[in-house]
């Protein structure tokens, strides 16, 4: 029998969720390097341009970082035999956090890593088809903002070719729009062929 819906879940973990993924990794880990990584390259505090304006391992690290920030409110959900809108709402929830993070007056990163994180715990068998479509994306053109794209656009049409639930198509929905929309610079930039190509500080 599926779990029944419960309000009071459903907002303790949309507000955990959000507080995890405002955790403002890049910076911290820039930081310590005595980089401020909103005054360089982008001034996104994603891992892209952290690979770029400080290194590739400080880039990985921030990736994987911001990756546990989406999985782990989800995986809790899960595990913790929460219902799919609680596990809908703490995805959801922990890219908003990272995009718009309350300890960065609200100027966070695109949510690309941390969206991959709660997909991983929302929808894994879509994730990692979508992960196929990233690769090929980006070995062709090496833009990583144009293979998150396309990533972003084909997770929810796969979350509901796998028949996940309802809740977890909607969720997919909402983060792959937010993805989308915080990426509208980096589209204008494709279609003017402006858009830089990924290449490691120092590499």
């Amino acid at each position: 029998m599926a779990p029944a819906f419960n309000l009071g879940a459903v907002l303790l973990f949309g507000v955990a969720a959000y507080l995890c993924g405002s955790i403002p990794v890049g910076m911290l880990i820039a930081k310590r390097r005595g980089i401020d990584i909103q005054t360089q390259g982008s001034g996104n505090v994603g891992a892209t341009n952290v690979a770029r304006s400080v290194g590739k391992t400080e880039g990985a690290l921030t990736l994987l970082c911001d990756l546990v920030k989406g999985l782990l409110p989800v995986a809790v959900a899960r595990f913790g035999g929460f219902d799919a809108a609680v596990q809908a709402t703490a995805a959801v929830m922990a890219v908003v956090g990272h995009t718009f993070p309350v300890f960065l007056r609200f100027a966070g990163g695109k949510g690309v890593a941390t969206g991959l994180g709660v997909f991983l715990g929302l929808a894994p068998t879509a994730v990692l088809t979508a992960l196929a479509g990233f690769g090929v994306a980006f070995a062709l053109t090496r833009l990583v903002s144009l293979a998150s794209l396309v990533a972003a656009a084909a997770t929810p049409m796969l979350i509901f070719w796998f028949d996940y639930p309802g809740p977890h198509i909607v969720g997919g929905v909402l983060v792959a729009i937010l993805i989308i929309v915080r990426h509208a610079e980096n589209i204008g930039r494709i279609l003017h062929g402006d858009e830089q190509r990924f290449r490691i500080r120092g590499a």
